[in-house]
């Protein structure tokens, strides 16, 4: 490439990485004010959250639509054609986790009573842990840091463990109470959409030691959720 062209194709690859940090901002924003109208039953905040998803739907598709034309206009080899086909990856899966923490801000409309204490701080942890797996992932992507990336994607254990500690809990309300049936349904949806998002994170992470490495992780991928054979749908 001449120095005219590298010089574009560096602001063209800026560009997907100041739209990724856009998209990734909003989804942080997003799931944490859906785990806050969750827990608080706020179905005002329930609502921006649920309309707020529109525009990271449209900046996945700008990302994916420039680094399209990207490709076609530099023709990048090795690490530069990794790191657009990398931001398409990325911005799909921060579009999955703003999906995921609009259909967790939709249970607010069906939770009608206060959540038992106990399990309403199970929640906010799992929504806690969720929202650092996100940022850390993010700050990851943004300083090309494997370490950081490898971090994340062993921690979604934890995030694992919590939600089948959840799940069981959930499971016996249900039984003890069989009016507690619809609401504790909700809450395992808006649970596993939580437990979702925690996959998407190590999607990423392994996406970003790709980036940096060149070669995709060769170990299996740590997961700890025994719930599998319940997989409530996140649409």
């Amino acid at each position: 490439m001449t120095d005219h062209t590298v010089k574009a194709f560096d602001k063209e690859i800026v560009g997907l990485r100041t739209m990724l940090a856009e998209m990734g901002g909003l989804a942080e924003e997003q799931l944490a004010s859906a785990i806050q109208a969750l827990s608080k039953r706020d179905t005002a905040l329930a609502d921006q959250v649920i309309h707020g998803d529109d525009r990271i739907d449209e900046l996945e598709r700008q990302i994916e639509e420039n680094a399209i034309l990207t490709i076609a206009r530099r023709q990048p080899m090795a690490q530069d054609l990794r790191e657009i086909m990398v931001a398409i990856r990325i911005a799909s899966d921060v579009e999955r986790i703003g999906d995921l923490a609009k259909n967790t801000a939709k249970r607010t409309h069906a939770i009608s009573e206060p959540l038992p204490r106990r399990l309403a701080s199970g929640l906010k942890r799992m929504g806690s842990m969720a929202q650092l797996q996100l940022k850390n992932i993010l700050d990851a992507y943004g300083r090309h840091s494997d370490a950081m990336a490898m971090e994340v994607w062993r921690s979604d254990e934890e995030l694992d463990a919590l939600y089948n500690s959840i799940f069981r809990e959930l499971l016996t309300y249900m039984m003890e109470d069989p009016r507690s049936i619809s609401q504790c349904t909700h809450l395992l949806f808006g649970a596993k959409n939580l437990e979702r998002i925690g996959d998407h994170t190590t999607n990423i992470a392994e996406n970003i030691h790709y980036l940096v490495n060149g070669k995709t992780l060769s170990e299996g991928r740590p997961k700890k959720d025994t719930t599998s054979t319940f997989n409530p749908a996140d649409e």
